[in-house]
């Protein structure tokens, strides 16, 4: 979403020590939603362990999140127009810290995923509000300042979420992960609202495509709910199941034919029929859903069958962060290189990574497992950027919220949605691989008898050689499901080279937009 709600009047910047105070109660704002995009995924075992439920079903309390975010997306623009942008940010603030409040307490999964829809949707203004008024308070040359400080936020947040909630995760009651914002949410609301209640921006009465958004709504929503519960349910021999994927499918149908047709879409998809803007969004989408989804993973395999606690498994994660916070500053000297050199050293850090992760074994140390996070981290701090350098590229300067917008929007549907393919993916692999290697441990296996011997002459009982077997199989089959995720993620972001090198070289752009 554009920064650029403000109209050309805009006030005078602020000086001093208020600048700074409001400058970091902003900057904070978008730490606070970006952290808790990523702060639950190590915890999913300990949220799930506490309310009874399964793993597979706990992917629900990060999906919906995003889903949300997602949605809500393309309503920022028009909410920053028709009430102001300090109004809208303050406000959702305040909203994404009430639903914070909420989850915090939930008592059930379902109570859980309907705040975490909620804080989800709540938080769509709050990472371009924060980063629309950091350029606004600032002078025009201290500008370049400002977007550094935010993406220093942008990107420190993704170090210290896994790494937070593990910590909280392992020695308090999850539902802190969340409760921590209701503090600092407190203070940022009062601060921006103090600080800036005079300088809000004009209001602009712009009609809103109202149907679109439903139309929307229905079909992820519906999509996703597909994505969570279908192999839970047997896919489409479930009633359920296929009512819900017909809704996904003539929603998608009907909100295409709308906003192709609508005057004033909530979505222009009509921004696809440039050649950079639907290559940029294709690598971007693609990428960004396997890192989405590889992110998820890694801590839960790391807790399920690496006995690692939560805090092992986000520091194991950490790293992958952490560079892109050193190396980000770096991306400045490579403004006049081509992006597309610059996105594929991106892709070829994240296919490394992942092809790396392809060779783990049962008996991975801390740092053979934390190495593959550190060059993730080089694709990480080269990856938004020249791709989005792509994608406005040749496109008009009243394109580019929309464009923004939309591409956002494409990005974090398309990150929910990798994560339940992955996850899915995960659990059906690991039931084929445990249905071969069972074959083979019985008692006409040679291998089975040797194993069982052994385990005996060392004093185990029967029934203790055999569990032991099992659970032997188990964690081999969930090794190899991984792996195999591993491997074909890292052909997948490899592949995407090519898609970047089909768009033409644009030129950097001058556009202020926002990839959280």
């Amino acid at each position: 979403m554009s920064g650029s709600a403000a109209t050309a009047a805009e006030p005078p910047p602020l000086v001093g020590v208020i600048l700074w105070i409001v400058a970091l109660a902003l900057a904070t704002g978008t730490f606070m939603q970006v952290l808790d995009g990523t702060i639950a995924n190590v915890s999913l075992p300990t949220i799930a362990g506490n309310l009874g439920i399964s793993s597979d079903n706990g992917v629900w309390i990060i999906t919906s999140f995003a889903v949300a975010n997602g949605v809500t997306v393309p309503l920022t623009g028009w909410l920053m127009g028709r009430f102001g942008v300090v109004k809208t940010f303050c406000v959702s603030v305040t909203a994404f810290t009430l639903a914070s409040l909420l989850c915090g307490i939930a008592w059930d999964l379902p109570s859980l995923i309907l705040f975490r829809i909620l804080q989800g949707a709540c938080s769509g203004p709050m990472i371009p509000g924060s980063q629309a008024l950091l350029l606004m308070i600032f002078p025009a040359n201290k500008r370049a300042l400002a977007l550094s400080i935010w993406s220093v936020m942008t990107m420190g947040a993704p170090v210290l979420g896994p790494v937070l909630g593990g910590f909280i995760s392992d020695h308090y009651h999850w539902g802190w992960i969340f409760l921590i914002n209701v503090p600092v949410g407190i203070v940022v609301a009062l601060i921006s609202w103090l600080g800036l209640r005079t300088r809000d921006t004009p209001i602009v009465k712009v009609k809103f495509d109202t149907v679109g958004l439903i139309l929307l709504a229905i079909w992820v929503f519906s999509l996703q709910v597909v994505l969570d519960l279908g192999k839970d349910r047997d896919w489409f021999h479930n009633n359920l199941i296929v009512a819900l994927s017909c809704c996904a499918a003539v929603g998608f149908v009907a909100w295409v034919i709308w906003e192709l047709t609508d005057r004033q879409p909530a979505v222009d998809l009509r921004l696809f029929k440039t050649r950079n803007f639907l290559l940029a969004n294709i690598a971007l989408a693609l990428g960004y859903a396997v890192m989405f989804g590889n992110n998820l993973l890694l801590p839960l395999w790391l807790q399920q069958q690496m006995g690692y606690t939560a805090t092992y498994a986000g520091l194991v994660a950490a790293p992958a962060g952490l560079m892109a916070v050193v190396l980000s500053p770096l991306l400045s000297r490579t403004r006049n290189l081509d992006s597309r050199i610059v996105a594929t050293i991106a892709f070829l850090g994240y296919g490394i990574c992942y092809l790396l992760r392809a060779r783990y074994t049962p008996d991975a140390s801390f740092w053979a497992l934390t190495l593959p996070q550190i060059v993730q981290g080089v694709g990480a701090a080269m990856f938004f950027v020249p791709l989005l350098t792509i994608m406005l590229g040749g496109l008009r300067a009243d394109q580019v919220p929309s464009a923004s917008g939309l591409s956002n929007f494409v990005r974090i549907t398309a990150g929910s949605f990798g994560a339940s393919i992955i996850t899915t993916l995960w659990s059906r692999r690991e039931t084929l691989h445990q249905t071969r290697l069972v074959e083979n441990a019985n008692p006409w296996s040679p291998v089975y008898q040797q194993a069982t011997d052994q385990m005996q002459a060392h004093g185990m009982t029967m029934a203790q050689a055999n569990g032991s077997i099992l659970r032997s199989v188990i964690d081999q089959s969930y090794l190899l499901a991984s792996t195999e995720i591993f491997y074909v993620s890292g052909w997948i972001s490899i592949a995407l080279i090519a898609v970047v090198w089909f768009s033409r070289r644009a030129q950097p752009s001058q556009h202020v937009v926002v990839a959280d």
